[in-house]
């Protein structure tokens, strides 16, 4: 029930708090937190790692026909900064602290 409400969030992509519990079974925040759990606990890494293996096995996955991408990789540090960020702001906000 988690699952079905998981993937309701990104096919339709509502909000947690919008999932419909009449039909994926669950609250959008019990999908969410199922979601948090299982991220921590590295199961759709784990099922990843399997889904490519089934399909090597069966001589389904083209690797010719793919695509990389880096966009959800956090940078660490920061990455690399090629220049000073530049002040936008026209006048700098009084700080809080």
């Amino acid at each position: 029930m988690a699952l079905a409400g998981i993937v309701y969030v990104l096919r339709k992509g509502v909000a947690w708090r919008d999932v419909p519990t009449q039909v994926v079974g669950c609250s959008g925040v019990t999908a969410w937190r199922r979601l948090r759990d299982w991220t921590e606990a590295g199961v759709w890494r784990r099922l990843h790692e399997i889904l490519l293996t089934e399909l090597r096995v069966n001589g389904v996955l083209d690797m010719d026909d793919c695509a990389v991408d880096g966009s959800h990789v956090r940078a660490l540090k920061g990455g690399i900064m090629w220049a000073p960020r530049q002040w936008t702001a026209h006048v700098r906000a009084p700080s809080t602290t």
